[in-house]
């Protein structure tokens, strides 16, 4: 699963995320969309009470952790592009025709992506200048997105599951990188739901890269492990994460 992301139809913003190869989103976020309800959790509950299909998860949607609005992650009612468009159909809206051709369209981009991953680092390259970085930031940010997922992709081989696993590990990095974990970077930083790394400075790029990368390696190097408490009682791995 992919890291949140957050896109806009009609100036609203719809919290978005990847698992099994394509876009999830957040049913909340729509029904808010679609309906401007003052409370769309209660008018989502309700059309769970009204519609048999809807009523309890899968086919149609699924729960998935997502950044809420007091900045943690929480679980969230999401759906996939079919789900969200059978969700859709029970909410009577003069929106609905515009927001089935915009999901169709970010559901587009988003196998282009899967095709071509060359294309989604454009794409996020672009997204980046014209947010005001530089070009060196972007070079930086982007390769270390790459980093990123290649210590994920070690840790999911090393039998390292599930995002509290991922968050533990992560959050000793960055303890032995600056001396704090990400929650508490993002504080110093006055953040609270934007991304950390999007406010970085090229040498705290540099520096997350450089622990990452290092994990990695020594990752590389070991037998394979069974879970996060394995992989931290190895001693090369502790005395990294010091």
């Amino acid at each position: 699963m992919d890291s949140n992301k957050l896109v806009l139809f009609e100036g609203n913003k719809i919290r978005r995320v990847t698992h099994k190869n394509e876009w999830w989103f957040s049913i909340l976020d729509v029904v808010d969309a679609l309906t401007n309800s003052p409370q769309p959790k209660t008018y989502w509950a309700k059309m769970k009470d009204r519609d048999g299909e809807l009523s309890k998860p899968f086919p149609f949607w699924e729960q998935l952790k997502m950044v809420a609005g007091d900045g943690k992650m929480r679980e969230t009612d999401v759906a996939n592009t079919a789900g969200i468009l059978r969700v859709v159909q029970s909410i009577p809206s003069p929106k609905a025709e515009p927001f089935k051709r915009w999901l169709a369209q970010v559901g587009y981009e988003r196998i282009q992506e899967i095709e071509n991953p060359e294309l989604a680092q454009e794409r996020m390259k672009l997204i980046y200048e014209r947010k005001g970085y530089s070009k060196d930031w972007i070079e930086k940010r982007l390769r270390g997105i790459a980093v990123r997922q290649d210590l994920t992709d070690e840790w999911k081989e090393k039998g390292v599951k599930g995002a509290s696993d991922f968050a533990i590990l992560s959050a000793e990095i960055s303890r032995a990188t600056f001396g704090v974990t990400p929650g508490q970077h993002k504080n110093i930083k006055g953040l609270k739901q934007e991304n950390l790394r999007d406010h970085m400075t090229d040498l705290e790029l540099i520096f997350s890269m450089l622990g990452e990368k290092v994990t990695t390696e020594i990752s590389k190097q070991e037998k394979p492990v069974v879970s996060k408490e394995n992989y931290l009682d190895n001693p090369q791995n502790r005395k990294l994460l010091q």
